[in-house]
């Protein structure tokens, strides 16, 4: 039997994820799932797609309130009689909350919300949908119980006509299967390249004659390679056949989906009104793809890019708009992974610009054109530094000095991300035992290294005992910084590395908190001594009641997980007096330091010392 799902919409992923974890025990001991949405529109997919026992839903949200929400899932018949619960951190007027009830509430929560009471409100809708299910299942049972007794009367006429059936379809599924063979992907079932270039050459012509437009869609999916390089081709190409069939659930039933090989796809879509037609379903495509996919034991996640070129104005041929389609889902994969972008004459440009700098990257480690700045990590009871972290820098002879995350994902796809990272440990480790020959203060300090997805992948546990080995350090001496997101990847081997480096007595740092999405239950299982609270949470914080409660609420989530908590971003004396009333461990930011060269930091610390 189905089990009861509890909708939570919140915009603030951190205020989103606490929510969550309050009503993670509940929902395990009482038998319910949990569904989450950042926005109105998302919440309204989710209701348009299954039931729901109750939905938590937040007031002030951009674009599509609390209100229109709630009212727009209560004009629709399927949805009509959910109970909407408000959440919100205002006591509003007795005007707004009649408001909130006319729209279709049934209570009101505000934040923050006592436990106790958010999992009683929960609970009684919970069990009411239980006995609903119930009884639907019941009725199910006698509707299927009496289908049976009239297949069973059916049986008799069927045995007569089967043979022949059964040869008629033989020859059909024989012709079929001959056309397939010429025309579909034999691993998607989706239209192959030669197939789809036939496809596209006959929408253009009529495109011509019809006077219309018509979008090609190319895409790529993020991080494939690694997944296959890492799990095996056969992991590899169940996930591409979920995605193709995600692909195909996302567009129009008039367009065309083909699979041109490996990790790309292509849609051809005619009869657009305007371009913002294929953009919609570009969106809608990236969308679907964002949960993960679960492909025997793990629960791999993985984006997709999108290019778009359109008939007439970006090109007249299958080959340009092939090759346009593809140089914009390029600039899209350089932009941000699982975006969007439409073809334009700079990407050409661009598309040189990046090229050559992928060939720079390969020569700036030959040429010794990186460095390390160093920028302090502060205890906020003492203001003593207490750490530091390494932020790459190359010193470009084109372009002067440039940071990591200008080049780092060129460095990605020139296949130079490993190496690189190898770089930064060496020089890391270098400097701190440069640090400690010279009986440096900073000796004592440990060095915090961003590590990339790759190098998980790459024998990082190998490459950190071999370099603190050559250099003779310590594994105190550093840390190891891994981004939030990188968890949604194969949490099972991102598990089983962290644990070999923290068990060396490397400690190790939850990077960017708060973006990822990463699930209390996730947080448990791995070996972290550091949770780094993401910047777009400080930068806003003190500007509104929410954004201290969110702040807060990871400070109580890291005490709970008996971590320390660092805030990062930290530009103003402002947040810094919030961060220490909240009981913030250590801060690090431009009010705090500057990124600054090895030898420039150790002098500016050491004339701090001494003043």
């Amino acid at each position: 039997m189905l089990r009861p799902k509890v909708l939570i919409v919140n915009d603030h992923p951190a205020s989103l994820l606490a929510l969550e974890s309050l009503l993670t025990q509940t929902a395990e001991e009482n038998g319910f799932d949990m569904v989450t949405a950042q926005s109105g529109e998302a919440a309204l997919r989710h209701v348009l797609h299954q039931p729901f026992a109750v939905i938590l839903l937040d007031i002030n949200m951009p674009g599509m309130d609390g209100f229109e929400t709630a009212e727009i899932i209560h004009s629709h018949p399927r949805s009509a009689s959910v109970p909407i619960i408000f959440v919100t951190a205002h006591h509003d007027d007795e005007m707004d909350r009649l408001k909130g009830y006319q729209k279709g509430a049934v209570d009101y929560l505000f934040i923050p919300v006592i436990p106790q009471i958010l999992k009683n409100k929960v609970l009684v809708f919970v069990e009411l949908a239980k006995k609903n299910l119930q009884l639907q299942y019941q009725t199910k049972q006698l509707e299927e119980l009496n289908y049976d007794l009239q297949i069973k009367q059916m049986q008799d006429l069927k045995k007569i006509n089967a043979a022949l059936e059964a040869e008629i379809i033989e020859r059909r599924q024989a012709e079929e299967r001959a056309h397939s063979l010429a025309t579909r992907d034999a691993l998607t079932g989706l239209l192959n390249r030669r197939s789809l270039v036939e496809h596209l050459k006959e929408a253009i012509a009529r495109a011509k004659r019809q006077n219309k437009s018509l979008a090609v869609l190319f895409l790529d999916m993020d991080n494939f390679k690694t997944i296959n390089d890492t799990l095996g081709h056969d992991v590899g190409d169940d996930l591409l056949i979920q995605m193709a069939k995600r692909i195909s659930d996302a567009v129009r039933g008039s367009d065309i989906v083909g699979r041109l090989g490996g990790d790309e796809f292509v849609v051809l879509m005619e009869g657009l009104l305007s371009y913002q037609d294929a953009a919609v379903v570009a969106k809608k495509i990236v969308q679907t793809n964002m949960p993960p996919c679960t492909i025997g034991v793990h629960s791999l996640k993985t984006s997709v890019s999108i290019g778009i070129s359109l008939f007439p104005q970006d090109g007249d041929t299958v080959q340009t708009l092939m090759k346009h389609a593809d140089l914009a889902m390029y600039h899209a994969k350089q932009q941000r992974r699982g975006s969007v972008q439409f073809f334009h004459e700079e990407l050409n440009k661009r598309l040189l610009e990046r090229i050559q700098l992928e060939q720079e990257i390969q020569h700036a480690l030959e040429r010794n054109e990186f460095e390390l700045y160093y920028q302090p990590k502060v205890d906020i009871l003492s203001s003593q530094v207490i750490g530091l972290e390494a932020l790459l820098r190359w010193h470009h002879p084109r372009l002067e000095l440039i940071s990591g995350t200008d080049f780092i994902s060129a460095a990605a796809d020139s296949g130079q991300l490993v190496t690189i990272g190898e770089w930064v440990i060496n020089a890391a480790c270098e400097q701190a035992r440069r640090w400690r020959d010279n009986e440096s203060s900073l000796s004592k300090l440990p060095i915090a290294i961003n590590i990339a997805i790759p190098q998980i992948f790459a024998g990082l546990p190998g490459t950190l005992r071999r370099t603190l080995h050559k250099y003779g350090i310590l594994p105190s001496s550093i840390q190891l910084e891994i981004t939030e997101s990188l968890l949604i990847h194969d949490l099972e081997m991102v598990t089983s590395v962290l644990r070999q480096i923290s068990e060396s007595g490397i400690s190790i740092a939850i990077d960017d908190f708060g973006t990822g999405y990463s699930s209390l239950s996730v947080l448990k299982a791995l070996p972290i001594d550091i949770l780094k609270i993401d910047q777009s949470f400080i930068r806003d914080l003190g500007k509104t009641t929410s954004d201290t409660a969110i702040v807060a609420a990871i400070i109580n989530m890291a005490r709970a997980l008996a971590v320390r908590v660092v805030a990062e971003g930290v530009e103003t004396k402002e947040q810094l007096a919030i961060l220490k009333s909240l009981k913030c461990d250590e801060v690090q930011g431009f009010y705090i330091g500057q990124p600054l060269p090895a030898d420039t930091l150790a002098q500016q610390l050491l004339q701090t010392t001494s003043a």
